[in-house]
């Protein structure tokens, strides 16, 4: 019984998040980034299928995505134009469909081998598809996509999607269950042979298993929770085009999944989370938002290679040793230095980018939080100075305390801060 319940136990909170969430966050911005959020989770487990279980680094993830939503809105139009009386989430399963087709057929190329080769092989085929979508413009749009009207589907259970918070309620549901599935997934024997192929491809080969025919399954079941996401996102923006499916869309899935930990379940989840967030508040403030996102994942790759999800993997072993502690006076110390480094670069990277905007007729001033500065003025950038290499400077005597602290806690968490 203390079994059930702790396996369920995870699972019922994930489903009450999703289900309360609406009614804490309520407003028409909350409810839209909630269902981009949902989405993003669906697009990034189905990448860590490929990287995360299997070892596979995919540079044109987002060619399932964008043609899953393609054949989803495609499948919408011509339901609507014949009256078929199909509801909204059938188009769903439509574009997991066109995602599987698309995976079957792209990954007959693609799985024939393993390691670099099979990275610039999926870059080919995103750069191939990208580059079509200009080419064949009655299924692509062109540069305008193709647009839908989801409200022309015939109820489901009385409900048209017409609302935003209806639309979430339906982006959260697949989420939950592509989320099951791809859990159930991964403790299949399938899912432990992708294990295994990704830590030793000769001795599974040895033992009896086709690297291609597994990395052929791979590909398959990944092009099809991405087919779910595309299919979820024509329907919800009501609208595709060919950035959707281009080499921006494939670099956002591997930060997702990277920044979250691809060595965790719940890693890309995390990371979808907070990349998501990020892009839509980043993008409000800031021009250079990518720029951070770039410094997000160079900081990630070197300070906690797990992602997230590995840092606290780390840190809730130290909870379970009693040893956390041991690492607060450290953390206490550090953190503010860190802050205030942060706050320095920042600074001196909006200043650096507001100089080269005035250079092309832009104003010098910036708004920094509640104040407002002139990038002309040697004042705000002798502050973004101090203040970055000053906290850089503390976080550099301070930082030994901290591998201290994770010496003292144990040889693996020594090697994890190290």
């Amino acid at each position: 019984m203390i079994r059930t319940v702790r396996f369920l136990a995870p699972w019922l909170a994930t489903a009450a998040v999703l289900a309360l969430a609406p009614l804490v966050f309520r407003s028409d911005f909350a409810l839209t980034t909630m269902s981009l959020i949902a989405i993003n989770v669906i697009f990034a487990l189905s990448f860590n299928i490929l990287l995360g279980q299997t070892g596979l680094l995919s540079f044109g993830h987002a060619v399932y995505y964008g043609l899953g939503g393609f054949v989803a809105i495609h499948a919408l139009n011509a339901a609507v134009d014949a009256n078929l009386g199909l509801p909204l989430p059938v188009f769903v399963l439509a574009g997991a469909l066109g995602g599987l087709g698309f995976g079957l057929l792209f990954g007959l190329v693609v799985s024939r081998r393993g390691g670099l080769v099979f990275s610039m092989i999926t870059l080919g085929i995103g750069e191939l598809v990208a580059s079509s979508s200009f080419i064949l413009r009655s299924f692509f749009g062109g540069e305008e996509g193709i647009v839908t009207n989801r409200t022309g589907a015939a109820a489901f259970f009385g409900y048209k999607f017409g609302l935003q918070i209806q639309m979430y309620y339906l982006a959260a549901a697949w989420c939950f269950l592509v989320i099951v599935a791809v859990y159930a997934l991964t403790r299949t024997p399938l899912g432990r042979v992708w294990n295994a192929a990704r830590e030793n491809v000769q001795r599974v080969e040895f033992i009896g298993y086709k690297p291609e025919t597994l990395r052929l399954y791979a590909c398959c079941f990944a092009a099809l929770f991405a087919g779910v996401a595309g299919g979820l996102s024509a329907v919800n923006f009501e609208l595709m085009t060919s950035e959707q499916l281009a080499s921006q869309e494939s670099t956002l899935v591997l930060l997702m999944a990277y920044i979250g930990g691809t060595g965790h379940f719940f890693g890309p989840i995390l990371g979808a989370v907070l990349v998501t967030y990020l892009q839509l508040r980043l993008s409000d403030l800031t021009d250079i938002w990518q720029l951070y996102f770039g410094v997000l994942f160079i900081g990630v790759v070197l300070l906690a290679p797990g992602g997230i999800a590995g840092w606290i993997a780390m840190h809730v072993e130290a909870w379970r040793r009693g040893e956390l502690a041991r690492l607060a006076p450290s953390y206490a110390l550090a953190a503010p230095a860190i802050a205030v480094a942060m706050v320095g670069a920042v600074l001196l990277i909006e200043l650096t980018h507001r100089l080269f905007a005035h250079a092309m007729g832009e104003s010098t001033l910036i708004q920094f939080g509640p104040l407002t500065l002139d990038a002309a003025s040697p004042l705000p950038w002798a502050a973004g100075f101090a203040l970055g290499f000053g906290g850089g400077y503390a976080v550099r005597r301070v930082w030994p305390r901290v591998q201290e602290a994770w010496g003292a806690s144990g040889p693996a968490a020594k090697g994890s801060a190290a």
